[in-house]
Order: structure tokens, then sequence, then C-alpha cells
């Protein structure tokens, strides 16, 4: 019986088959080892498509409109981060990638993927699904989505707003991307790869020969999952290079850790947006403006804008920080728990880019001069910096790590 490693957890598991629509989970650590979606390829090529067809107009169009003094005002998707370009690069940047460059290079990865395994090329299969890997994280649509909403509840009190021609195919194309990044994965396509292998295989009447794999000895690919003696450095199926852990894990998660704890102080505490109204300034740090959003009755979207910029920062740094110092030490108990920690910091990680977006939507809504004008503060640069420090070290940390002098069962 074919075997697998857990890339979760380094637990040894038996390869069973799994029913259309379901997974299977590692016994050991509970992340996911497979899964059969009910997707099929000529569906997932059919959503892509879909999806690369709505992109365009909802990047191009508005989103919503607004009538600020006298004057029409609209917002695209990348219209405000465009304009902070000039004077926040960075903070412009981040929101650019996250919300137009990433679902792009996205999509196209997915398509591409498909093309490679039609053709099964194994090396363009190797570029598309790592360039699939890499940038699924930093898709961020449904957090510019919810962003939108809570920028149209700030300009509600002093502008009449309207919805854009862009934002039903923006809506829609939040649907489809939602369904790609949850049944695509490159351990899909490298298992296509190898049942078209072996298909072709049967067809010439040439016998497999049978791997004899050393348990012990065996490593699993980190890419495509396929489970191989450690003879090589590079994976026999995807070419991958082959790591029992990721090289300087730990100190590659600990270096990010610490500076973006190091950034979260001037983050909170320098002005993140100014708003300039009948000439005065008004300053807000991310604690004042959520208590200005309490004292003018907006409940729903200070909890919002709390949790997301204060909350998930700090519970990402402590639960990183928490589960590095149990590596270290070499705590055996609760690794379970410590697990769900680190999926939960992965996935919570981008919703604390609500907040730039927020300031890149308002930048593209408010700007009008001396009378009204809005810009970010110094302290969005700081709180950009941790936002990326903060995935950075997540990814980096081999989960792995958590299991290891751990007696498997």
């Amino acid at each position: 019986m074919r075997v697998l490693r857990c890339t979760s957890c380094d637990l040894i598991l038996h390869n069973v088959s799994v029913a259309r629509g379901y997974s299977a989970c590692c016994p050991g650590c509970d992340s996911r080892v497979a899964k059969n979606t009910s997707l099929s390829f000529s569906g997932e090529i059919a959503l892509g498509l879909a999806a690369l067809a709505l992109f365009f107009p909802a990047q191009l169009f508005p989103l919503i409109s607004i009538e600020l003094i006298g004057v029409n005002l609209s917002t695209t998707v990348g219209s405000g981060a465009v304009t902070l370009l000039s004077t926040f690069p960075f903070v412009g940047l981040l929101v650019l990638f996250c919300t137009v460059f990433s679902p792009f290079v996205f999509l196209l990865s997915i398509l591409l993927s498909n093309v490679a395994l039609h053709y099964r090329h194994a090396k363009s299969l190797y570029y598309t699904t790592y360039v699939l890997k890499v940038i699924r994280h930093w898709v961020m649509v449904d957090v510019f989505l919810v962003s939108l909403g809570i920028a149209g509840f700030k300009v509600a009190d002093i502008a009449e707003i309207s919805v854009g021609s862009g934002l039903f195919s923006f809506v829609l194309l939040q649907i489809l991307m939602a369904t790609l990044l949850s049944r695509v994965s490159p351990k899909r396509y490298w298992d296509a790869y190898s049942a078209k292998a072996e298909l072709m295989n049967n067809a010439k009447s040439q016998p497999q020969t049978a791997l004899t794999l050393d348990e012990e000895h065996m490593i699993g690919c980190k890419h495509c999952g396929l489970a191989q003696n450690a003879e090589h450095s590079n994976c026999a199926r995807c070419g991958a290079k082959l790591e029992k852990r990721i090289f300087q894990s730990i100190q590659k998660t600990w270096a990010c850790l610490i500076a973006a704890t190091i950034f979260i102080f001037p983050a909170n505490f320098f002005p993140i947006s100014i708003l300039l109204t009948n000439g005065k300034r008004l300053e807000d740090t991310i604690f004042s403006g959520v208590a200005h959003l309490i004292k003018t009755g907006m409940y729903g979207i200070a909890i919002i804008i709390f949790a997301a910029s204060i909350i998930v920062p700090v519970a990402k740094i402590i639960g990183l920080a928490y589960i590095l110092t149990c590596i270290h030490f070499k705590v055996e108990s609760g690794r379970k728990q410590r697990m769900k920690i680190y999926r939960f910091v992965k996935w919570i990680g981008k919703w604390s880019v609500m907040d730039l977006c927020v300031i890149a939507i308002m930048m593209s809504l408010i700007d009008r001069g001396r009378l009204l004008d809005f810009t970010p503060g110094p302290g969005a640069i700081a709180f950009g910096l941790v936002v990326v420090l903060t995935m950075i070290a997540a990814e980096s940390l081999d989960s792995r790590l958590i299991w290891d002098k751990y007696e498997q069962r």
C-alpha cells in the first residue's frame, strides 16, 4: 500500500482513496492531507475564465460614487492606491499588490497550470503551481470588499452614496475567487499528473517500476506531497528541493516577529489617517479612530476595525511567539492546540490589511484640496510593515517543528 507523509506534522500515513467531494485529515494534527474536490478540471477552467472576464470590469469601472461639495466622485479598486503612490508608495504598492496584482496572477496561474497539465510538461507545471502556492495567501478581494463597505459607512454622513457599475462584477469576482481558493492546490495538479502517467504506462502495457520505500528514511515533498526515499536532493515528481525541515525556519520567523513587534508601537501611537476639514487638522490613531466610531454610534464598524487592526496583529505576534517558545523548550503537551493556533494565525493574517484598504478608498473619495482633504499618517507605513512581517513570519514557520521529538503512534 502506498504511503504519504503529512506535510504539517510529518506523520507517516497510508494513502487511502477519498470519495468525491470529501477530504481526509491527518489523525495526528488534524491537517487536511487529501481532498477529492467535486470541481472537475474543466469546471475549474470555466470558473477561471469567467473570473478573468469579470476581473477587468471589476477593476476598471467605479465601485461606488458619492456627491461631495457639488462634485461627483467615484472609486475603483486601484484608484486610491495609485493616488497613494506619490506620497506613501509602500502603502499604495501593498494595496495594489493584494487587490490587483495577486488576484490576476492567481487566475493566470490556474489557467497556465491546466495547460501544463494537459501537455504533461513537468517543468512548466512546477513553476505555475509554485506561483499558485505563494500568491494565494496574498489574494485579498474579500478584504477589499469588506473595506469598501466600511468606507461607505464612514462617508455616508457627509455625502450621498450610489452604487457604481463595477460593484456587481466585483461581487461576482469575489464569489468565483472564493470557490477557486477553497478547491485549488498544487497537490491536486500533481496527483492528476501522476494519474495520467500511470494511464499512459498501462496503455502502453509497460509495467510500472514499484518503488521500495523505507518508511523510516522517507521524506515528503512540501510542494507536491509525494512521499519518497531521501536519496536525491530534488523531488522525483515535481523537481522541488527536498528538505526535512525548512532551512533556518525558526531564525527567519523570530527575525520577522521581532521586527513586527518593534513596528507595532509606532503603528498604534502615530496617526494612521489625517483629515483636513474647514481649516482643522484631525489626526486619528487606530485607537482614536475606533473611539470616534463608537462616539458616532457605528458600533459594528468599530468592532470590525478594532478586531482587524488591533486584536489580530497582536494575537498573531503572541501566538507565533508562544509556538516558537514551545518549540525551543521542547514542550510536548498541547501540540494539537498549538497546531490550531498556527492554522488560525495563517488564516486570519490577511484581514489586518483592511485598514489600509479603507485608507486607499477614502483617499480616492475625499481629496478636495484645502477645503476637505484626507491623507494617511506615518502610522500607516508602520502598520503595513506589521502586516507584511507577520504574514511572512507565519509562512516561514515550519509546522513540523511543533511535532519534533514526538513519538508517532
